[in-house]
Order: C-alpha cells, then sequence, then structure tokens
C-alpha cells in the first residue's frame, strides 16, 4: 500500500470538479449553495487535498447536472469499466472499487467492497428512491440501520432502501469482500 492511500482514493474528482464546475460556468461560492457542501471543501477537492463522504460527492455532481460516476471516473474510461478507488478505510485491505455503472432511473453502480476486521463505512442517507443490493462473497458483514441490524454470511444478499442512515461493519476476524449494486 502506498504511503498516502487518500492520493489514490478519489483521483480524478478535483479535476473533473474543475472542469465540470467551469463548464457549468458556476463560482465554486454557487457550487457550494448548489449542493450544500462548504466552498472551503470544493476548494480543498479541486486541489486533490480533501476527503468527502460518498452521498457529498452524489450531491455534488446532481448539482453540476452529472452521475456520481462521471465525477470520480477517468474522463477515458467506459461506464463499463471504470475501477476507480472511492473509499478506503482505517484497516489496510479495507476498500471500495466503483465497476460499471449503467442506466437506470437516473444512475446503477456496481461496486466491489473489502473490510477488514474492526473496520467500518458509515454511509450518509441517500436521496429518496435509492436502493441497494448487497451480496456477500466472503466472510460476514453487519449491516445496522436504525433501530435494526442484519448479519449477512457468504452467498447471503440482502436489498434496502439506501435512504436511511446505515453502516457495514466488519465485526469479525477476517475481511468480508461484498458486492455492492446501487440503483436509483
Amino acid at each position: 500500500m502506498q504511503d498516502n492511500p487518500a492520493a489514490t482514493v478519489l483521483g480524478h474528482v478535483g479535476s473533473n470538479l474543475r472542469r465540470f464546475r467551469r463548464d457549468a460556468g458556476l463560482s465554486q461560492s454557487t457550487l457550494a449553495e448548489r449542493s450544500g457542501i462548504s466552498r472551503r471543501t470544493i476548494i480543498n477537492l479541486e486541489a486533490g487535498e480533501a476527503n468527502i463522504s460518498l452521498s457529498g460527492l452524489d450531491r455534488l455532481a446532481d448539482a453540476l447536472g452529472t452521475t456520481f460516476a462521471i465525477l470520480v471516473a477517468s474522463p477515458t474510461a467506459p461506464a463499463a469499466a471504470i475501477n476507480e478507488v472511492a473509499w478506503r478505510g482505517r484497516a489496510p485491505d479495507s476498500v471500495a472499487t466503483l465497476l460499471s455503472s449503467a442506466p437506470a432511473s437516473h444512475e446503477a453502480q456496481l461496486w466491489t467492497w473489502t473490510l477488514g476486521p474492526g473496520d467500518r463505512y458509515d454511509a450518509e442517507p441517500d436521496p429518496a428512491g435509492w436502493h441497494e443490493m448487497i451480496l456477500v462473497i466472503e466472510g460476514r458483514l453487519r449491516i445496522d440501520f436504525e433501530g435494526s441490524s442484519l448479519q449477512l454470511s457468504a452467498g447471503e444478499h440482502a436489498m434496502y432502501a439506501s435512504s436511511q442512515p446505515y453502516a457495514y461493519i466488519n465485526d469479525g476476524g477476517e475481511t468480508v469482500r461484498f458486492a455492492r449494486t446501487v440503483v436509483s
């Protein structure tokens, strides 16, 4: 693993964000107002120096009239082969990679995720109408919602509305691998 794993996460966001913002004729302040993301975060993202939640990127993409996948992908990557790391956890083997994106009412995304022992990902709610489908490939994954929780073992799957707070948790001693499909 590299000394600065954040440098490989969302590597294209800064240049894509700047390009889309300028093409739309928006100032950083106007984009901040439209997206609900602070101007300081937008400045830092464009400089490649900020960390932002996945749902924050969704809000920026929406404010720019594009999609999450287009915002994070290399400008030359086809939608069927994006293959961009979009999140890293504290454990070295915790990573989420956006594999591809397909049109849906809004968008569909296919991801692979790994969570190292003891690691977690806390998600912010997506807009109403978004759903996730999870298929555990290896290990055991816990998904916490407000007031409930799911335990999924290898081969088990779940589908739920992602317009609520939730978290992926690996409270076991082995790495968990799962596929995640996001549909809106």
